[in-house]
Formats: C-alpha cells, structure tokens, sequence
C-alpha cells in the first residue's frame, strides 16, 4: 500500500513524479551542481592525500607519517603522556597505531567512538634469503603479499623500500627508486614473438609466483667475470651504502612497490591513480576527521591495523587484542586499570569498519548488480555485510546502528551510497569488521569505491575521497 501521508490537508493527490521525489531513494553525483569553493576543497584535500600517498607506502612508512602529522596536532606519545594530556598517539610495533581524542574519562564504560583502517597493501616482498645469479646478471627472489594479478607486476618500473635490522639491534631505512637520481627496479616478461606456450596459460599462470624476480645488476666486481661477481658486486654496494650483510635479508623487511608518486587521472584531474589506496584512502580520511572534529564530549578514536590483506592474522593486525590492548592503555593513562571496564568499554563502543569497495566499472559491469553496487562519485559506500555467498565470513550491522549512521550522515551532509562487492556466488571478500564485532559491539563497514583494486595502479574519485572524509566526521559528531 502507498501511504499518503505528506498529500495535504486538501487531500490532493501527488503525481507520480511528485511522488518517486517524495519517496525513492535517488543516488546523487558528488560533482553535481556543487560551488566553485565546494571543488576547490575537494581539490585541496586531495592534494594532502596525494602527499600521505607518497609518504606512506609502507605500514612502517604510514605509522611514521600518521605519528608526525598527528604531533603536529598536539598529540603525545602514550609513553610521554599525562592524565591532563587529552589527545594520544599509540605505536604498535612500527606497523599498526592508534590516535585517541578524550573528552572525558569518567565516560570510558559508555564506550567509543572508532574508526579503523589498514594500512598494508598487496606488494612484492623481498625472501630471506633473495639475492642469486644466473645468465651474468643478479636478481632478488620476492614472495608476494596479498591478493595481486601477478600479471601486472611486471615490465613496471618498481622501488624498494623498508628496513633491516642487523644483528645487533641497528635498523637501517631503505629506499631506493624514489628520487629522480635513482635506479628502479622491474622484474622481467617475455617477449610476444616467444610466448605462443605462455598466452595459452590462464591469466593465474602466466606469471608464476616464483617468476616474480627482481632484475638488480650486471656487473661483476672488479670487472672480472668470475663466480658470484655479480652477486658480490651487488653486496658491496649495498655495504657501502647502507652497512648491511647478505645474512642481515633475513632479518629485513623489504618491498617492492611501484616507483613514482600519486598523479591526478583524467582531463579533468577529478581521479587519483595510486598504488596502495586500498585501504590508505580510508586511513587518511578517517585521521584527518578524527584532527579536524570540533571540540567534542565524545572519546573518539582511529585504529591504523597491519596484516589485513592476508588474513588480519599476527600482533598487529584485527584479529589479535591490538584493539583491547589500545583500550587499556588509554584507560590506564587516566587511572583507570580494572579489565571489567576495559571490556565494558569495548563492548560499548562504536565501530566503523574502514575498507574500500569495488565502483562500477563499464568495461567490467558482468560482475556487478547494479543495484546494490557503487558508483563512483556518489559518496561513500555503506556495507552492511561483507563476505560470499551466503554471507560467510563476515559480520552482519545490525538495522538500529545502520540508521543511526546514516542520519548522521545524512546531518552532515555526507554522500552515501549502499553496495555489496559483487554479485551474490559471483565474487565478494572480507573486512577486519568480523573480528573487531566478538568484542561485542556495533561494527559497519563504510569506505570509498576504488576501479582497478588491488592493482599497482588503483584509481579514485576526489569527490568520494572527500565524502568518505565527511562521513567519518559526522560519526565522530553525532554518533
């Protein structure tokens, strides 16, 4: 039955066209009939991301880039902090962190407000034991980390990046490919006039995973082609540089991420291609809301997770007690140590989940129902489950907690828009949403659409960037 409240007094009926506006839920472009202002700060902000991008791209890259832009807002290292100090800064490892704003500490068993993200990304990762030579030139042997096309890793021009540590403790930082002076790295493909054998593979098999080799150099030391020159060669340069031993890979954490920074896509420049905005765009969205929310008598709070693109597994990622540890800690900065409460203010908390989605693309539409799929530059995607299939591996939000999210939303204007990845049996994937629900509070999955995820070059709209920035704020406000 069509009700028709809202008809007047008169009892005049609506037309339809009166209706649908009155009643339909109609999906609204984030460029559509907005202010030259309005562009100019969706322009700006992505230009700050675009910066966050080429600061971060590693965890380890992130955490220090999250910890300095955090400082600069008044936030104290834990270690360093008082009773009185009110906004803190929590390192986990160098690969996960936390940003907590208090407003009142007698208010911790009502629970939080939180936002959580990763900030690991599918790359290259150097093996323990990497370096080899064969056919006179040197090669480092990867394993790659997450859901990748092996495929569209090579013939790219790569950078290596990360840290090692020797055996007495020093950590050595590493980048190399970066700067305009530097030599990339690239890892090697056959040529189509050769690879009748290859084309005929699947697009899983015609880049094996052991085939992933970084192609290093092809001088021998001393210009004398001897055994292991190359390889020697190599070594020594590396020593020079940086002071570490061929044993010093094992203890190491190196990757391999497309050399070159986030550019401005389109004639227009209203996209951002860029390795690694799965899932830093939602990172950089959720700390810039939580550094620019208006004074507040909520205690509000981001998480920056490690480990979620391989299963959330290890002690920086969701599905260990990071979160339950960052809880604790908070707490007993301000006195308070019981576990009863800890676990009250868990429980209490609410959470929104922070990971990317998959936007309609045309080339591609099969593997979507558009219905329920996103489209790019119409704001911000709410998930209210994630997983495949019949919903498995994931967590279901609960009716109240979605409508609770998008009247905020809505209150501040913040484009939104529902989608699920993919069509039902066709696809789908999970969030860190499952793991941070046991503690039994209210989680949803929010996050911007990307084209192209998972790749070495993802693509975004501005105007959803700027959303998923916007809907972040108004949970912090009215949630």
């Amino acid at each position: 039955m069509v009700s028709k409240k809202g008809s007047g007094k008169t009892g005049k009926q609506l037309d339809a066209k009166q209706l649908a506006e009155k009643l339909c839920n109609k999906k609204k472009s984030g460029w559509d009939g907005i202010t030259a202002a309005a562009e100019r700060d969706i322009m700006a902000f992505a230009e700050d991301y675009k910066r966050f991008l080429d600061d971060s791209k590693t965890e380890r890259e992130a955490v220090a880039t999250i910890g300095r832009i955090a400082r600069r807002s008044g936030y104290r290292p834990i270690g360093e902090a008082t009773k009185k100090d009110t906004k803190l800064f929590l390192n986990f490892h160098g690969v996960s962190c936390v940003l907590a704003s208090i407003a009142d500490p007698k208010k911790f068993a009502n629970g939080f407000l939180m936002v959580g993200a990763h900030i690991d990304t599918p790359r290259l990762d150097l093996k323990g034991a990497p370096l080899y030579e064969a056919e006179d030139m040197a090669y480092l042997k990867t394993h790659y980390y997450g859901g990748i096309k092996k495929y569209q890793w090579v013939t790219r021009p790569l950078a290596m990046h990360g840290v090692v540590v020797l055996e007495n403790g020093k950590k050595i930082d590493v980048v190399i490919g970066e700067d305009e002076g530097d030599p990339v790295f690239t890892i090697n493909d056959l040529l189509p006039h050769l690879a009748q054998d290859q084309m005929e593979k699947s697009a899983r098999k015609v880049i094996e995973g052991e085939n992933l080799n970084i192609l290093v150099g092809s001088i021998p030391y001393n210009f004398k082609p001897e055994s292991s020159a190359i390889k020697v060669n190599i070594l020594k340069m590396l020593h020079d540089k940086y002071g570490f031993v061929e044993e010093d890979f094992v203890s190491a954490e190196l990757q391999l991420v497309p050399a070159g920074g986030a550019r401005d896509v389109g004639l227009d420049r209203s996209f951002i291609g860029s390795h690694g905005q799965d899932d830093r765009i939602c990172a950089f969205a959720g700390m810039r809301a939580l550094l620019d929310l208006p004074k507040s008598d909520k205690n509000v709070v981001m998480v920056f997770f490690d480990k979620e693109e391989i299963g959330s597994k290890g002690n920086a990622g969701a599905n260990s007690n990071l979160l339950e540890l960052a809880v604790a800690e908070i707490l007993g900065n301000y006195g308070v140590t019981d576990y009863a409460t800890v676990l009250k203010a868990l429980r209490n908390s609410k959470f929104l989940s922070a990971d990317v989605n998959a936007g309609i693309d045309p080339e591609w539409a099969g593997v979507v129902e558009k219905m329920n799929a996103a489209k790019i530059g119409y704001g911000v995607c709410l998930t209210k489950f994630t997983g495949s299939g019949g919903k498995s591996n994931s967590s279901e939000a609960h009716a109240e907690f979605v409508a609770q999210v998008r009247k905020a939303f809505n209150k501040d204007g913040a484009l939104w828009q529902t989608a699920e990845l993919g069509k039902v049996d066709h696809g789908g994937g999970g969030t860190i949403a499952m793991y941070i629900a046991e503690y039994g509070m209210d989680v949803l999955d929010v996050g911007t659409a990307l084209l192209s995820m998972h790749s070495p070059f993802e693509v975004a709209s501005k105007a959803d960037l700027y959303h998923t920035y916007k809907a972040y704020k108004a949970f912090y406000k009215y949630c």
